[in-house]
């Protein structure tokens, strides 16, 4: 009776552990995840072991699930002392440059390829979003200077919503639906975003002080607690006609800065659950479409392709970052690193689902061309970066503090392991000048653990559980960061432990 599920179980726990396994060889070889999966999902597909997939509205739900899934796990990661500096550069990206984007190849496409104005607005708007999965993957693995990484990260993270926004109002079909003037939609357009936005930080501050004030009963909770947070901004927004999308992001920011309980276990569960969505959306993806289909398109998204890379891109990264003063290099990388994934193929199912006339031309378009750039422009993102210049010096690894909640006492148990170049090493207990509130209780080494006196000697690879209350945390952590820059002599060179990277 339940042969079905058990098969469907068997073959998604084997694709699942296949697709990780190939993920390593992938980073090996330089290849981007995403072509991996993807040949994952076809070779399941009717060409290799004979899978038949073609439910478009499936996958564009599914699709947008993992989008949320992918961008909250952006925004818990992202730092807000290097977003800070990029947010309206990335703003600015995310909307003058997602309309120049549009606007040149939805020219292109009508000129090059005949088509109708609808549909070359379509495939403008579709690919003008560059991927939040693509960029997170590719550039976490590349030493970029920190203020260009966070700019792409940002401009992957916010550009979806505006971006989305457009390409479901084109996928309309209705011939009776209302048509509204330009600056209407664009007024609709602006509700959207900044409504998003502010949900998102309103449901980002209220469950980031709930999840630091609510002592949950197993320590696994926190996680499930902070990614069910981002999701309930995403449906927040949606009921609100708002932007799910910039709702998610934002909430991630704000719960990824705050001090959350557990923050590691946070993160390393949010980190693993935008892998298995990536997954699953790719292999789902390349299940979908009919390699068939996809010789005749090949011409067209060459043709589309290039535009969008030597015309699009760097246009709309020259009209949206120099009046900000980002020298010719930094534009040159941040327009090649303009990776387009998961997210243009998804869009491109919303007009396929909504039976545009052309979106299946359109579906193979995109994903050919998908396939094609990501494959040229992933495996030499590292030389672009060398050749422009925007390969960031090594650095010292920041400190990363787990903490877990202490409610009786109103004190957090700070977790800390001493990295290889921190100047934390050699450093007296005394001579670290803890806030009052705070005391290293704990330090574990590879010989054992033990309870530090004042003189004991730090070294690296060290582990320390400090507690703090809750009014001298702030300051600990920050005393900590410093020291770990700076060494005892912090205060000297006038570093108060802001979490601001040096390269800046």
């Amino acid at each position: 009776m339940n042969e079905p599920i058990n098969v469907a179980l068997l073959i998604a726990a084997v694709v699942l552990l296949v697709a990780v396994a190939a993920l390593r060889l992938s980073s090996r070889l330089g290849l981007p995840s995403l072509l991996v999966f993807l040949a994952l999902g076809m070779a399941l597909g009717p060409v290799g072991l004979g899978v038949q997939f073609t439910d478009a509205e499936l996958t564009r739900t599914l699709g947008l699930c993992a989008l949320v899934v992918i961008i909250a796990e952006g925004g818990l990661t992202a730092r807000w002392s290097e977003l800070r500096p990029v947010l309206f550069p990335a703003l600015v990206l995310s909307t003058v440059g997602v309309a120049v984007s549009v606007a040149v190849v939805a020219v292109a496409a009508h000129l090059l390829l005949g088509l109708d104005w609808r549909l070359a607005w379509l495939y403008g708007a579709v690919l003008s979003s560059t991927d939040a999965a693509a960029v997170f993957a590719t550039l976490r693995r590349l030493r970029i200077r920190p203020r260009l990484a966070a700019l792409l990260e940002a401009e992957s993270g916010i550009n979806d919503a505006p971006v989305v926004l457009l390409v479901l109002a084109l996928s309309v079909t209705d011939a009776t639906a209302e048509v509204r003037p330009w600056w209407v939609h664009g007024l609709i357009a602006g509700y959207e975003l900044v409504a998003g936005g502010l949900l998102g930080v309103a449901v980002g501050f209220s469950g980031g002080w709930l999840l630091r004030r609510a002592a949950l009963p197993a320590a696994g909770l926190y996680p499930l607690a902070t990614v069910g947070l981002t999701v309930l901004a995403y449906s927040v927004g949606l009921a609100a006609h708002a932007s799910g999308f910039l709702a998610v992001y934002v909430c991630g920011v704000v719960l990824g800065n705050s001090q959350l309980p557990h923050r590691r276990a946070v993160l390393g569960f949010a980190d693993g659950l935008a892998w298995l969505a990536q997954i699953g959306l790719f292999v789902l993806l390349g299940l979908l479409v009919e390699p068939s289909d996809l010789g005749p398109a090949v011409v067209s998204a060459l043709l589309i392709g290039l535009v969008l890379l030597v015309l699009a891109r760097p246009l709309s990264v020259l009209f949206s970052l120099t009046p900000f003063r980002y020298r010719i290099g930094d534009q040159g990388f941040v327009s090649w690193a303009g990776l387009r994934g998961a997210v243009p193929i998804v869009l491109a199912t919303i007009p396929l689902s909504a039976g545009v006339p052309g979106a299946t031309a359109l579906f193979n378009v995109v994903f050919v061309l998908v396939v094609v750039y990501t494959l040229a422009q992933g495996t030499s993102l590292r030389r672009a970066a060398r050749w422009l210049g925007v390969v960031a010096p090594a650095e010292t690894t920041d400190l990363e503090v787990d903490a877990a909640p202490l409610e009786r006492m109103r004190a957090d148990l700070l977790q800390l392991d001493i990295p290889l170049g921190s100047k934390l090493a050699g450093v007296h207990i005394d001579e670290l000048r803890l806030p009052e509130g705070a005391a290293i209780m704990l330090v574990t080494r590879v010989e054992g653990a033990f309870v530090p006196a004042p003189h004991t000697r730090l070294r690296t690879h060290d582990s320390l559980l400090i507690v703090a209350t809750e009014e001298a945390r702030a300051a600990t952590e920050r005393r900590l960061r410093a020291v770990s820059r700076r060494g005892r002599l912090a205060r000297w060179f006038a570093d108060l432990g802001e979490d601001v990277p040096h390269s800046r």
